[in-house]
């Protein structure tokens, strides 16, 4: 509804510049300053562009058409000789972009598509714009299916926002620089599911690995993978593994250094144990965790 709303303001306003270009006095003679003042007229210049439209004291100003040799072209509202205001910008790449201009910039709200000829073939954003880029919510559909829809800042994915991938998978949270980047949920298409921190797009600090067959990694993560304290839950809730992992293996659970001497490891199990949780249990788990994260 509200990008209905937004297409009758703009195909309103288009009229209304439309009706006013056709209002305007033919510009007389060659171009000028002075002379060229709010009438319609037609300038080219060596390079090969040229625009047709409305002017003011000598510069472009109202609806008008600029196409420059390079084969790009605007369509729309100009003002003091800049796109300003609703209008359609065509590049010679097949990318196109329809929306608000503001200083001969991208910005507002506006849809950018992309052509054939680029990298990002058959991908859109529908959205805010700030300075030419993407800034400010927005939803972005790429080609192959997936999307994002949430905030950009720099035409970066930046902000909270929600991804979902082709494949099925999904990614609830935090993105800075178009990376998984704070705190966020992924479910995968296969069932298992992360929630926990990232870091330039991988699992990176506490989180939480629950895998579709109902068995569980509460700890903490680096570089996408388990490393450092962490618990390792049967599918049933009881322990199955508790200790120090690295890449994901399970290396030991006491300090290996001084047998004699008791690790923490140890001393925080017997703690939780002497203040009446269950070992091999969640919450015996859940205690050890949270004294090993105290430490």
């Amino acid at each position: 509804m509200k990008h209905l709303i937004t297409l009758i303001y703009a195909l309103f306003f288009l009229v209304i510049g439309v009706s006013q270009v056709w209002a305007l006095p033919n510009c007389v003679g060659s171009w000028s300053a002075t002379a060229w003042n709010n009438c319609f007229g037609t300038s080219t210049w060596a390079s090969g562009s040229k625009y047709v439209g409305g002017y003011k004291d000598g510069k472009q100003h109202g609806q008008g058409t600029y196409t420059w040799a390079t084969g790009d072209k605007y369509v729309g509202e100009h003002k003091n000789g800049r796109m300003h205001g609703q209008g359609t910008f065509a590049y010679a790449t097949g990318d196109k972009y329809v929306g608000e201009f503001k200083d001969g910039k991208k910005h507002g709200q506006g849809t950018y598509t992309y052509g054939l000829n680029t990298k990002w073939a058959g991908d859109k954003y529908v959205g805010e714009f700030k300075d030419g880029k993407k800034h400010g919510q927005g939803t972005y559909t790429y080609s192959n299916g997936g999307k994002y829809v949430g905030e950009f800042k720099y035409s970066e994915r930046n902000g909270q926002g929600t991804h979902t991938y082709a494949t099925g998978d999904k990614y609830v949270g935090e993105s800075k620089d178009s990376k998984r980047n704070g705190q966020g949920t992924f479910t995968y298409a296969n069932g298992n599911k992360y929630v926990g921190e990232y870091k330039d797009g991988r699992r990176h600090g506490q989180g939480t690995f629950t895998y579709y067959t109902g068995t569980k990694d509460v700890g903490s993560f680096e570089n996408g993978k388990l490393n450092g304290y962490a618990v390792r839950y049967n599918k049933n809730g009881s322990i199955d593994k508790i200790g120090i992992f690295k890449d994901d293996k399970f290396l030991y659970t006491q300090n290996t250094q001084n047998t004699q001497k008791k690790s923490k490891v140890d001393k925080h199990k017997e703690f939780c144990e002497e203040i009446g949780f269950t070992p091999k249990t969640e919450g015996f788990g859940n205690c050890v965790l949270e004294l090993m994260n105290k430490d």
